[in-house]
């Protein structure tokens, strides 16, 4: 079984609407190879898809939002808001107490939660129909933009 890895975000968030990519890689450092990138789906499709990847094979998937920029200036502006981001986490480990932050504590204690309570069977990845008909509504989304 591999692992798949992907952003914890709130019901609200608008980049749930946004397409999404899955990038299939190695999981440890003896495999060698260039990553594979597949998309863009819907997110639901998305992670069915990595599920069903990663539950048979010994591989790493990351499911991501894909941003549709339509400038260099918007992309310059996506990368700084990501250098930021790492920037303010950098400082928040550094300021860290030896023995872990409460924060640290609570995420540990919810996915213990979330084991005990089991994750039930993966989803069952979509047929090609239902990807085909993901793919038009993308194609809308993008266009639209």
């Amino acid at each position: 079984m591999g692992a798949l890895m992907t952003l914890d975000l709130p019901a609200d968030s608008p980049l749930l609407g946004l397409p999404w990519i899955i990038t299939f890689g190695p999981l440890g450092d003896l495999d060698e190879w260039e990553p594979v990138v597949c998309g863009p789906y819907e997110r639901p499709h998305a992670l069915a898809l990595a599920e069903a990847v990663v539950a048979e094979e010994q591989l790493m998937a990351v499911v991501e939002p894909l941003l549709p920029a339509l400038s260099a200036d918007e992309i310059r502006s996506e990368i700084a808001a990501a250098q930021v981001a790492a920037e303010d986490e950098a400082r928040q480990v550094e300021g860290a107490d030896l023995y872990g932050d409460f924060e640290d504590v609570i995420d540990e204690e919810l996915d213990a939660a979330a084991d005990e309570a089991g994750h039930g069977e993966p989803a069952e990845p979509p047929d090609e129909a239902e990807v085909r008909a993901g793919f038009t509504r993308i194609a809308a989304l993008l266009t639209a933009k």
